[in-house]
């Protein structure tokens, strides 16, 4: 036997002792739900032999008889809860084999070079990860086809595959090459191998059942005397579960490293050049969410092009960073995305789950949940963004009775412009003072500023909690147009988890007070650029809205607009606009 053999035999054995162990602990909470049915069969035996005769041994056969119903009854309703309750899944994009015929062929060669069984179906996540998912539970999905399984496995008519289901991040399909996609998805195939073994999917599937029987009695909203019961049921599953969960995280293991072993003889020297593709899409699909998808969620839109975005923002990382030179030259090799029939409709479906996933954002498209193009960014989400916050910025303003100028007998200028906001800010102490930290608010945690921008970050903070529990999704009974239907098997199976509390991802904390000033006066510095100095808004791939002045990137803004709010300087912001031309009087127009 070889060195791989022995490897992948070893971690098996270690996967099944351990899968054994869950097993047992099965066993022992059935014996100890037994132990009071056998105590009355005893009783009830030795009082027909005439060995246990007196009333105390009948007062004892009605109480442990009592007990042993009861324990019972609780045993069978636990068990039930535990075969029954619907364990979680992870939300991700169903890929049908007519779809992606190609992408099926080269996971079911795989499966057959590594002697495997197959997955039984396909699907996508919008992450930077790959995984196999046991999706046997009735409740998981429609029956297989007659003729086997959406791999083509053949086999008899059932109600559900008995294979996992292989999911897959979509950013590596959009950035891996074909060979690398296949190097990195072959010690996951092949983990199929142990998950077919009896022990391991029994001591899988009791796991699967504990922890869906404590999320069932956490759920609220019952009666008291259910929710004493729930409590119960929800005690005696995480006792299991604290039992198996050493066990069960050594057979998970065990299961990996016979995997990785089995996978070792496939592509092996690819693998270590697609693990750096790996790391690499990670980096930038984390950037791409935070700094450029963002922002157009908080607008109420979702680019309908994340997967594709992520090429584009890796590309400009290879062009700005020398450490990439190397993987701009992959681009020329056939990419994965090619392996499905309609890459633009599976990238639109991603895209829309990783937006519900990150952000929260609605099922499907509406008027104010609506997909935006790449080259309609700058103008649909940079510019909204920006005049949007300008606008909110003079309303709370106005609602603290600032002037439009600090000069009485000065005319009105007819609209919001750049110099109210810097008049306003402006400390006129900051000139004559050393520089010093803003001061900082222990309650808040968080930098305060100067009195003015402490209120001002007040009000603005108040006016955006007031819009977003203002903002409601279109109901059935709305005009909002029906969206149209997704094609088979492109649309999320939001039906396999429970979306009640979205994000289940939030990519990053709620803006602070000091954080909502910086951004709302540095959106009114660009509408003023844009307006009066001939700017324009611009999408920079890796980070995010930028302010084009001149076609270059005006990097060196924030600084001089956190001066102006942390300390209530405004000479580093008013040269910055008399050097670009910007003209800080002029009105500029809102939305």
């Amino acid at each position: 036997m070889t060195s791989t053999g022995i490897g992948v035999e070893a971690g098996a054995q270690a996967a099944r002792t351990r899968a054994l162990a869950v097993l047992r602990i099965r066993g022992r909470a059935l014996a100890v739900a037994l132990l009071p049915a056998a105590a009355t069969v005893i009783l009830l035996t030795g009082g027909s032999t005439g060995h246990f005769v007196g009333r105390s041994w009948d007062t004892a056969r009605w109480i442990v008889g009592v007990l042993a119903v009861v324990v019972l009854l609780a045993a069978a309703g636990i068990g039930l809860v535990v075969a029954r309750a619907r364990p979680a899944v992870s939300p991700t994009v169903p890929i049908l084999q007519e779809s992606a015929p190609d992408l099926y062929r080269m996971v079911r060669d795989l499966a057959d070079r590594l002697d495997v069984p197959v997955p039984s179906a396909i699907a996508l996540t919008p992450d930077c990860d790959s995984w196999l998912e046991d999706r046997t539970h009735p409740a998981h999905g429609p029956p297989a086809p007659k003729g086997g399984d959406e791999l083509g496995n053949p086999g008899p008519h059932r109600r559900t595959p008995a294979a996992p289901v292989l999911v897959i991040g979509s950013p590596f399909l959009w950035w891996m090459r074909v060979g690398e996609l296949r190097a990195v998805l072959a010690p996951v195939v092949a983990g199929t191998g142990p998950s077919a073994h009896p022990d391991i999917a029994a001591a899988r599937r009791f796991v699967r059942g504990l922890d869906a029987a404590v999320a069932v009695s956490s759920t609220t909203g019952r009666c008291p005397a259910t929710r004493l019961v729930c409590a119960g049921l929800g005690w005696v599953a995480r006792v299991l579960l604290r039992g198996c969960r050493e066990h069960a995280a050594l057979m998970e293991r065990g299961v990996a490293a016979a995997a990785a072993e089995r996978a070792q003889a496939v592509d092996y020297g690819l693998r270590i050049v697609a693990q750096e593709q790996v790391g690499l899409a990670y980096a930038g699909w984390d950037r791409l969410l935070t700094r450029v998808a963002l922002p157009a969620w908080r607008m109420g839109r979702w680019p309908s092009r994340l997967d594709a975005g992520v090429v584009a923002a890796l590309t400009e990382l290879s062009r700005r960073d020398r450490l990439a030179e190397g993987f701009a030259s992959r681009l020329g090799e056939r990419p994965a995305c090619d392996l499905l029939e309609e890459p633009g409709l599976v990238d639109e479906a991603a895209s829309l789950l990783a937006a519900r996933l990150f952000h929260g954002g609605p099922a499907e498209p509406g008027p104010d949940w609506s997909p935006v193009a790449w080259q309609e960014y700058p103008d649909e989400v940079v510019d909204r963004t920006w005049r949007t916050e300008a606008a909110r910025l003079h309303r709370v303003l106005d609602s603290l009775g600032v002037r439009a100028t600090l000069d009485p007998a000065a005319p009105d200028p007819g609209g919001p412009t750049l110099a109210r906001v810097l008049d306003h800010l402006t400390d006129p102490a900051a000139h004559r003072r050393p520089k010093e930290p803003a001061a900082y608010d222990e309650d808040a945690e968080e930098a305060t500023g100067t009195e003015r921008s402490a209120a001002l970050a007040a009000g603005l903070t108040a006016a955006l909690a007031r819009e977003e529990a203002a903002a409601v999704t279109p109901g059935p009974g709305s005009d909002a147009p029906a969206p149209a239907p997704a094609p088979a098997g492109q649309g999320p199976d939001s039906a396999l988890w429970d979306d009640c509390a979205l994000p289940l991802f939030p990519l990053q904390p709620p803006r602070t007070a000091r954080e909502l000033l910086a951004d709302h006066v540095t959106a009114m510095v660009c509408c003023a650029a844009v307006d009066t100095a001939g700017a324009t808004p611009g999408l920079d791939w890796l980070d995010g809205p930028s302010l084009l002045v001149d076609g270059e990137r005006a990097a060196d803004l924030t600084p001089r607009v956190l001066s102006l709010v942390e300390e209530g300087d405004p000479a580093p912001l008013r040269a910055w606009l008399v050097e670009s031309g910007i003209r800080p009087e002029k009105p500029v127009r809102l939305v």
